[in-house]
């Protein structure tokens, strides 16, 4: 399985969107708060170069929002 990492804050009605789909999937992650862990905040920025949640690691890739369609296809499912 592959390491997906979930970078959102409290806020972010997408983020537990795409959370509820993993789990909904059985797909474990880790979640990391933007809002209140500095170094989350830093380690996304420089994925990403951007601020805006959710922003998804799948394996390595990044996946930038909620996209049903790319979270499967970096999945496999």
């Amino acid at each position: 399985m592959k390491t997906v990492t979930v970078y959102s804050t409290p806020s972010c009605v997408y983020c537990k969107m795409a959370m509820a789909y993993f789990d909904q999937k059985g797909v474990k992650y880790v979640k990391k708060d933007v809002m209140i862990d500095e170094a989350a905040r830093t380690e996304m920025v420089q994925k990403t170069g951007q601020l805006g949640v959710p922003v998804l690691d799948i394996g390595g890739k990044i996946i930038i929002g909620f996209d049903k369609t790319a979270i499967n296809e970096a999945l496999g499912i």
